[in-house]
């Protein structure tokens, strides 16, 4: 309840519960559906292909292979409960703004937790797994709506390991890609699995969202790149708002939304969580006028660049900082709102 609370008082208008239930963004998902088993990459490394090339992977990208758990497909996927029914009925009970309840996206769920040696003796691919993936999801998107949801988020965050990742074959931001696989093919799988989610399904506002890691505060271990290689696909995907990381240099430069003018509304990452620094109101303020060259106001939403935990034993930040972080958010708002309506 605090963290709505801190959500509300900070001025937000589109709240969450703070995944407060999660150990981290996706792997909660394996206490709610059947056939999954919860493993730390360290025991992985038991699986893989090449211990010694995803123990070097590990070391580079900052991350503590005990630490770091993720949830593989180990049996038949069914669905035992709904993934986030339950965060979205406490949420309604406790707070009257609307609701965002982010959740794995397609791509996300099935790459993530599809892995060689393990996964290969129920589905023989990943892509005979997301068959199943894309039934549990749309199952859950519906009742998520039924349920008066405002907003459903698709957490993507490992298209961009795809375009911008190195070719390894095993990384922490994704359990398994087999082997090197064309970007463009990838981004086209996950398009593919998003429309067949999201088809025939309307009275929902929903968004994809995309950023280059959140495991780490040191910035030279998380991934470079603009959105450039990425829009043409996520234009195509049937989701109404694109929630992306712009506040920090890693996401470079914003003239890439040039050819899409208006297509979709955007979740603008305005702040960086994984600093101590809080972003001045007046520079926030500045990025939304740069993004206007490319969007209506009204197609505009103010957001931080991604999650301030993350992982619950390994938070990028702290409460008071988030809470500073979204205040300057909320006033910058304030001011935009004034001056374009």
């Amino acid at each position: 309840i605090s963290c709505i609370r801190s959500q509300e008082e900070a001025g937000v208008d589109i709240v969450t519960d703070g995944e407060q239930r999660r150990d981290n963004f996706y792997s909660y998902v394996v206490d709610k559906l059947a056939g999954m088993q919860l493993m730390k990459v360290s025991d992985l490394l038991d699986y893989a292909n090449d211990r010694a090339r995803m123990e070097e992977v590990l070391r580079a990208l900052d991350v503590p292979a005990f630490a770091i758990k993720s949830p593989i497909v180990v049996d038949k996927l069914g669905k035992k409960e709904g993934l986030s029914l339950d965060e979205l009925a406490f949420m309604k009970e406790h707070t009257d703004r609307q609701i965002k309840i982010p959740i794995p996206g397609p791509y996300m769920l099935t790459r993530s937790s599809w892995f060689e040696g393990l996964s290969d003796k129920v589905y023989e691919s990943a892509e005979e797994l997301s068959k199943d993936v894309v039934t549990i999801l749309r199952e859950e998107v519906l009742a998520l709506r039924d349920m008066g949801c405002d907003f459903i988020q698709f957490d993507e965050p490992i298209l961009s390991q795809t375009v911008f990742g190195e070719e390894s074959t095993e990384t922490f931001m994704c359990a398994a890609l087999p082997q090197r696989r064309d970007p463009t093919e990838e981004l086209e799988f996950a398009v593919r699995l998003m429309n067949e989610t999201m088809e025939g399904i309307s009275g929902v506002r929903t968004g994809v969202h995309v950023c280059r890691g959140n495991w780490s505060r040191k910035e030279d271990v998380l991934l470079v790149g603009n959105y450039g290689p990425m829009l043409p696909h996520l234009m195509q995907m049937n989701i109404d708002q694109l929630v992306l990381e712009c506040a920090t240099p890693r996401a470079g430069e914003m003239e890439v939304f040039k050819e899409y003018t208006n297509e979709k509304e955007i979740g603008l990452g305005v702040v960086n969580p994984r600093t101590d620094e809080i972003e001045p109101v007046e520079d926030i303020v500045a990025r939304v006028r740069d993004i206007l060259q490319y969007f209506s106001p009204d197609k505009v939403y103010l957001n931080p660049d991604c999650g301030f935990g993350t992982f619950a034993e390994r938070n990028v930040n702290t409460p008071e900082i988030a809470e500073k972080k979204l205040q300057a958010m909320s006033a910058a708002a304030v001011i935009l709102r004034a001056e374009f309506g």
